[in-house]
Protein backbone atom coordinates (compact mmCIF):
# COMPACT_ATOMS: atom_id res chain seq x y z
CA UNK A 1 0.00 0.00 0.00
CA UNK A 2 2.74 2.67 0.81
CA UNK A 3 4.74 1.97 -2.28
CA UNK A 4 1.58 2.63 -4.08
CA UNK A 5 1.22 5.59 -2.55
CA UNK A 6 4.88 6.60 -2.99
CA UNK A 7 4.49 5.53 -6.55
CA UNK A 8 1.49 7.75 -6.79
CA UNK A 9 2.95 11.13 -5.43
CA UNK A 10 6.31 10.68 -7.58
CA UNK A 11 3.56 9.99 -11.10
CA UNK A 12 1.54 13.10 -9.67
CA UNK A 13 4.95 15.47 -9.32
CA UNK A 14 6.49 14.52 -12.72
CA UNK A 15 2.99 15.01 -14.50
CA UNK A 16 2.73 18.59 -12.43
CA UNK A 17 6.38 19.38 -13.28
CA UNK A 18 5.82 18.40 -17.08
CA UNK A 19 2.37 20.32 -17.88
CA UNK A 20 2.61 23.12 -14.72
CA UNK A 21 6.39 24.15 -15.13
CA UNK A 22 5.66 27.93 -14.00
CA UNK A 23 8.30 27.29 -10.84
CA UNK A 24 6.76 30.96 -9.52
CA UNK A 25 4.64 31.50 -6.89
CA UNK A 26 1.43 33.34 -6.80
CA UNK A 27 3.34 35.08 -4.13
CA UNK A 28 6.21 36.83 -6.53
CA UNK A 29 3.40 38.21 -8.72
CA UNK A 30 1.27 39.21 -6.71
CA UNK A 31 2.95 42.85 -6.22
CA UNK A 32 4.06 43.36 -9.88
CA UNK A 33 1.45 42.07 -11.36
CA UNK A 34 -1.12 44.97 -9.19
CA UNK A 35 1.72 47.66 -10.05
CA UNK A 36 0.70 46.83 -13.77
CA UNK A 37 -3.25 46.89 -13.14
CA UNK A 38 -3.18 50.14 -11.09
CA UNK A 39 -0.95 51.86 -14.05
CA UNK A 40 -3.36 50.30 -16.93
CA UNK A 41 -6.50 51.92 -15.21
CA UNK A 42 -4.18 55.30 -14.71
CA UNK A 43 -4.20 55.54 -18.29
CA UNK A 44 -7.42 54.87 -19.09
CA UNK A 45 -8.64 57.03 -16.81
CA UNK A 46 -6.47 60.05 -17.39
CA UNK A 47 -4.65 59.57 -20.57
CA UNK A 48 -0.94 59.96 -20.30
CA UNK A 49 1.73 57.67 -19.85
CA UNK A 50 2.19 55.22 -16.97
CA UNK A 51 6.17 54.28 -16.22
CA UNK A 52 6.27 50.87 -13.98
CA UNK A 53 9.05 49.64 -11.45
CA UNK A 54 11.73 52.65 -12.15
CA UNK A 55 15.13 52.73 -10.50
CA UNK A 56 16.29 55.87 -10.58
CA UNK A 57 20.24 56.67 -9.61
CA UNK A 58 20.59 58.31 -6.26
CA UNK A 59 23.62 60.73 -6.84
CA UNK A 60 23.21 61.18 -2.77
CA UNK A 61 23.50 57.38 -1.76
CA UNK A 62 25.33 55.70 -4.74
CA UNK A 63 22.71 53.29 -5.26
CA UNK A 64 19.12 53.06 -6.96
CA UNK A 65 16.00 54.70 -5.84
CA UNK A 66 13.10 51.93 -6.61
CA UNK A 67 9.73 53.81 -7.53
CA UNK A 68 6.50 51.59 -8.46
CA UNK A 69 4.94 53.90 -10.63
CA UNK A 70 5.28 57.45 -12.08
CA UNK A 71 2.08 58.89 -13.86
CA UNK A 72 2.59 61.37 -16.45
CA UNK A 73 -0.18 63.51 -18.09
CA UNK A 74 -0.25 66.72 -19.46
CA UNK A 75 -0.38 68.63 -16.34
CA UNK A 76 1.78 66.33 -13.85
CA UNK A 77 4.03 64.16 -12.60
CA UNK A 78 2.77 62.09 -10.20
CA UNK A 79 4.99 59.32 -7.85
CA UNK A 80 2.79 56.36 -6.86
CA UNK A 81 4.00 53.95 -4.49
CA UNK A 82 1.49 50.80 -4.52
CA UNK A 83 0.69 48.90 -1.59
CA UNK A 84 -1.22 46.20 -2.07
CA UNK A 85 -2.25 45.20 1.05
CA UNK A 86 -5.09 42.57 2.57
CA UNK A 87 -5.85 42.48 6.07
CA UNK A 88 -6.16 44.70 8.96
CA UNK A 89 -3.94 47.95 9.12
CA UNK A 90 -2.92 50.03 11.93
CA UNK A 91 -0.97 53.20 12.06
CA UNK A 92 1.46 53.01 14.90
CA UNK A 93 2.56 56.22 16.54
CA UNK A 94 5.95 56.99 14.15
CA UNK A 95 3.98 56.35 11.30
CA UNK A 96 4.56 53.14 10.07
CA UNK A 97 2.03 50.62 9.03
CA UNK A 98 1.26 47.78 10.51
CA UNK A 99 -1.08 45.28 8.77
CA UNK A 100 -2.36 42.10 10.25
CA UNK A 101 -3.78 39.47 7.80
CA UNK A 102 -4.47 35.96 7.71
CA UNK A 103 -6.00 33.29 10.06
CA UNK A 104 -3.04 33.38 12.21
CA UNK A 105 -3.21 37.07 12.51
CA UNK A 106 0.40 37.60 11.35
CA UNK A 107 1.67 40.57 11.46
CA UNK A 108 3.77 42.86 9.03
CA UNK A 109 5.64 46.35 9.44
CA UNK A 110 5.92 48.63 6.91
CA UNK A 111 7.55 52.29 6.87
CA UNK A 112 5.39 55.21 6.43
CA UNK A 113 4.55 54.72 2.34
CA UNK A 114 3.89 58.47 2.15
CA UNK A 115 6.83 58.95 3.64
CA UNK A 116 9.17 56.71 1.15
CA UNK A 117 7.22 57.76 -2.04
CA UNK A 118 8.08 61.92 -0.96
CA UNK A 119 11.61 60.65 -0.93
CA UNK A 120 11.32 58.99 -4.00
CA UNK A 121 9.80 61.89 -5.70
CA UNK A 122 12.86 64.03 -4.26
CA UNK A 123 15.15 61.48 -6.27
CA UNK A 124 13.22 61.87 -9.32
CA UNK A 125 13.34 65.31 -8.92
CA UNK A 126 16.87 65.56 -8.76
CA UNK A 127 17.31 63.17 -11.86
CA UNK A 128 15.10 65.28 -13.85
CA UNK A 129 17.52 68.26 -13.10
CA UNK A 130 20.46 66.67 -13.97
CA UNK A 131 18.85 65.44 -17.58
CA UNK A 132 17.76 68.96 -18.37
CA UNK A 133 14.08 69.14 -17.11
CA UNK A 134 13.10 71.21 -14.16
CA UNK A 135 9.81 71.26 -13.11
CA UNK A 136 7.47 73.72 -12.36
CA UNK A 137 5.64 74.18 -8.84
CA UNK A 138 2.23 72.39 -8.97
CA UNK A 139 3.37 69.62 -11.60
CA UNK A 140 4.76 67.41 -9.26
CA UNK A 141 2.64 65.39 -6.71
CA UNK A 142 2.72 61.73 -4.35
CA UNK A 143 0.13 59.25 -4.29
CA UNK A 144 0.18 56.10 -2.34
CA UNK A 145 -2.70 53.59 -3.69
CA UNK A 146 -4.04 50.37 -2.00
CA UNK A 147 -6.33 48.44 -4.92
CA UNK A 148 -6.73 45.26 -2.75
CA UNK A 149 -10.43 44.50 -1.45
CA UNK A 150 -9.44 43.50 1.58
CA UNK A 151 -7.55 46.21 2.84
CA UNK A 152 -9.39 47.50 6.23
CA UNK A 153 -8.35 50.32 8.35
CA UNK A 154 -9.96 52.56 10.81
CA UNK A 155 -7.54 55.56 10.15
CA UNK A 156 -8.18 58.36 8.70
CA UNK A 157 -5.95 58.87 5.47
CA UNK A 158 -5.32 62.34 3.96
CA UNK A 159 -8.10 61.59 1.02
CA UNK A 160 -5.59 63.66 -1.56
CA UNK A 161 -2.41 61.24 -0.60
CA UNK A 162 -3.78 58.39 0.07
CA UNK A 163 -6.04 56.30 -1.98
CA UNK A 164 -7.86 53.35 -0.09
CA UNK A 165 -9.69 50.77 -1.73
CA UNK A 166 -13.24 52.15 -1.48
CA UNK A 167 -11.73 55.55 -3.40
CA UNK A 168 -9.58 53.84 -5.77
CA UNK A 169 -12.94 51.56 -6.90
CA UNK A 170 -14.82 54.70 -7.85
CA UNK A 171 -12.70 56.57 -10.03
CA UNK A 172 -14.50 56.75 -13.28
CA UNK A 173 -12.91 58.05 -16.61
CA UNK A 174 -13.46 62.30 -16.92
CA UNK A 175 -12.60 64.83 -19.25
CA UNK A 176 -10.02 67.59 -17.86
CA UNK A 177 -12.97 70.13 -18.69
CA UNK A 178 -15.35 68.39 -15.87
CA UNK A 179 -12.55 67.55 -13.53
CA UNK A 180 -13.59 68.42 -9.89
CA UNK A 181 -13.47 67.43 -6.14
CA UNK A 182 -11.45 64.60 -4.81
CA UNK A 183 -10.73 63.35 -8.45
CA UNK A 184 -9.01 66.77 -9.62
CA UNK A 185 -7.10 67.10 -6.25
CA UNK A 186 -5.93 63.51 -6.71
CA UNK A 187 -4.33 63.12 -9.54
CA UNK A 188 -4.67 66.08 -11.91
CA UNK A 189 -4.21 69.40 -10.31
CA UNK A 190 -1.14 70.75 -12.18
CA UNK A 191 -1.27 73.38 -14.90
CA UNK A 192 -0.33 71.72 -18.46
CA UNK A 193 2.78 71.78 -19.68
CA UNK A 194 4.68 73.09 -22.58
CA UNK A 195 4.75 70.55 -25.10
CA UNK A 196 8.27 70.04 -25.75
CA UNK A 197 8.61 69.63 -21.70
CA UNK A 198 6.43 67.03 -21.87
CA UNK A 199 7.81 65.37 -24.70
CA UNK A 200 11.17 65.58 -22.97
CA UNK A 201 9.98 63.89 -20.00
CA UNK A 202 8.24 61.17 -22.00
CA UNK A 203 11.74 60.91 -23.15
CA UNK A 204 13.71 60.58 -20.14
CA UNK A 205 11.08 58.41 -18.36
CA UNK A 206 11.17 55.81 -20.98
CA UNK A 207 15.18 55.52 -21.22
CA UNK A 208 15.63 55.85 -17.53
CA UNK A 209 16.69 52.70 -15.37
CA UNK A 210 13.65 50.12 -15.05
CA UNK A 211 13.52 46.47 -13.37
CA UNK A 212 13.60 43.75 -16.02
CA UNK A 213 10.04 42.17 -16.31
CA UNK A 214 8.98 38.73 -17.51
CA UNK A 215 5.35 38.35 -18.43
CA UNK A 216 4.10 34.57 -17.23
CA UNK A 217 0.92 32.42 -18.93
CA UNK A 218 -2.38 33.72 -16.89
CA UNK A 219 -1.60 37.25 -17.00
CA UNK A 220 1.06 37.02 -14.64
CA UNK A 221 4.55 40.02 -14.62
CA UNK A 222 7.24 40.20 -12.40
CA UNK A 223 9.90 42.36 -11.82
CA UNK A 224 13.52 41.68 -11.14
CA UNK A 225 16.70 40.86 -12.70
CA UNK A 226 16.86 39.01 -15.51
CA UNK A 227 20.50 36.29 -15.04
CA UNK A 228 20.97 34.06 -18.07
CA UNK A 229 19.60 31.39 -19.82
CA UNK A 230 20.44 27.66 -18.55
CA UNK A 231 20.11 24.47 -20.72
CA UNK A 232 21.67 22.38 -23.82
CA UNK A 233 24.65 23.82 -24.82
CA UNK A 234 23.90 24.35 -28.14
CA UNK A 235 20.63 26.16 -27.03
CA UNK A 236 22.45 28.52 -24.67
CA UNK A 237 24.68 29.11 -27.28
CA UNK A 238 22.33 30.08 -29.99
CA UNK A 239 20.52 32.80 -27.09
CA UNK A 240 24.18 33.92 -26.25
CA UNK A 241 23.86 36.68 -28.77
CA UNK A 242 21.05 38.46 -26.63
CA UNK A 243 22.77 40.96 -24.80
CA UNK A 244 21.03 43.60 -22.64
CA UNK A 245 23.11 46.38 -24.82
CA UNK A 246 21.92 45.12 -27.79
CA UNK A 247 17.79 43.00 -27.24
CA UNK A 248 15.06 45.03 -25.17
CA UNK A 249 12.46 42.28 -26.02
CA UNK A 250 12.45 39.04 -25.85
CA UNK A 251 9.04 37.09 -27.22
CA UNK A 252 8.18 33.47 -27.10
CA UNK A 253 6.46 31.86 -29.34
CA UNK A 254 4.96 28.09 -28.65
CA UNK A 255 3.43 25.75 -31.19
CA UNK A 256 1.68 22.15 -29.74
CA UNK A 257 -0.02 19.56 -31.59
CA UNK A 258 -3.17 17.90 -30.45
CA UNK A 259 -2.24 19.47 -26.55
CA UNK A 260 1.04 17.99 -26.13
CA UNK A 261 3.68 20.47 -24.94
CA UNK A 262 6.33 21.82 -27.46
CA UNK A 263 9.74 19.93 -27.63
CA UNK A 264 10.80 23.33 -29.10
CA UNK A 265 10.02 26.98 -28.85
CA UNK A 266 10.65 30.12 -31.18
CA UNK A 267 12.42 32.72 -29.47
CA UNK A 268 12.61 36.58 -31.07
CA UNK A 269 14.30 39.18 -29.97
CA UNK A 270 14.22 42.75 -30.69
CA UNK A 271 17.08 45.23 -31.02
CA UNK A 272 16.79 48.40 -28.92
CA UNK A 273 16.10 51.89 -31.06
CA UNK A 274 17.41 54.46 -28.77
CA UNK A 275 16.36 57.07 -31.25
CA UNK A 276 12.68 56.43 -30.12
CA UNK A 277 12.33 56.62 -26.85
CA UNK A 278 13.84 53.26 -25.62
CA UNK A 279 11.82 51.23 -27.79
CA UNK A 280 12.20 48.35 -30.15
CA UNK A 281 13.36 49.17 -33.56
CA UNK A 282 12.39 47.16 -36.20
CA UNK A 283 15.00 45.00 -36.26
CA UNK A 284 14.89 41.32 -34.94
CA UNK A 285 16.16 37.96 -35.20
CA UNK A 286 14.94 34.69 -33.76
CA UNK A 287 16.31 31.18 -32.81
CA UNK A 288 14.78 28.21 -31.91
CA UNK A 289 15.54 26.21 -28.74
CA UNK A 290 14.52 23.57 -26.70
CA UNK A 291 10.97 23.57 -24.39
CA UNK A 292 13.36 22.76 -21.42
CA UNK A 293 15.79 25.65 -21.60
CA UNK A 294 15.47 27.70 -18.23
CA UNK A 295 15.71 31.61 -17.35
CA UNK A 296 17.50 32.33 -13.97
CA UNK A 297 15.53 35.52 -12.72
CA UNK A 298 15.84 37.60 -9.24
CA UNK A 299 12.75 38.82 -8.25
CA UNK A 300 12.55 42.22 -7.02
CA UNK A 301 12.22 42.43 -3.31
CA UNK A 302 13.58 39.17 -2.95
CA UNK A 303 16.86 37.42 -1.96
CA UNK A 304 15.91 34.14 -3.39
CA UNK A 305 16.80 33.45 -7.27
CA UNK A 306 14.14 32.12 -9.19
CA UNK A 307 14.35 29.14 -12.25
CA UNK A 308 11.71 28.29 -14.36
CA UNK A 309 11.17 27.17 -17.73
CA UNK A 310 10.97 29.08 -21.34
CA UNK A 311 8.10 27.38 -21.89
CA UNK A 312 5.98 29.09 -19.10
CA UNK A 313 6.80 32.53 -20.42
CA UNK A 314 5.31 35.18 -22.96
CA UNK A 315 8.02 37.71 -23.09
CA UNK A 316 10.82 38.99 -21.55
CA UNK A 317 11.62 42.96 -21.26
CA UNK A 318 15.07 43.82 -20.76
CA UNK A 319 16.67 47.31 -19.22
CA UNK A 320 19.20 49.22 -20.81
Amino acid sequence: MWAEIICGLVIYKLVRRFFHDDEISDDDTFGSTALFSVAHRLEKLYGGKAYVGLRIPDADTSSRQDIDLVLLTKGQVVVIGVKNLSGIVTITSDGSWVCEAGKHHTTQTYPDPLVDVKKQASVLVSYLEQRGVTLLEGNLSCKVVIPNPNFRTTHAFPSEEVITYEEWKHLKPVSRSTLSGWVKGAFCTGKEMHESSHQKLNFILATAPMWDRVELKGSKIVLGEFLEFKGKQEDTLALKQIKRSKVDRISIQQTSMLGFAPSRLQVRYSYRDYRSEGRSGSESKEVTVRSSTEVLFQPRDSTKIKKFKLSSLLSISLSA
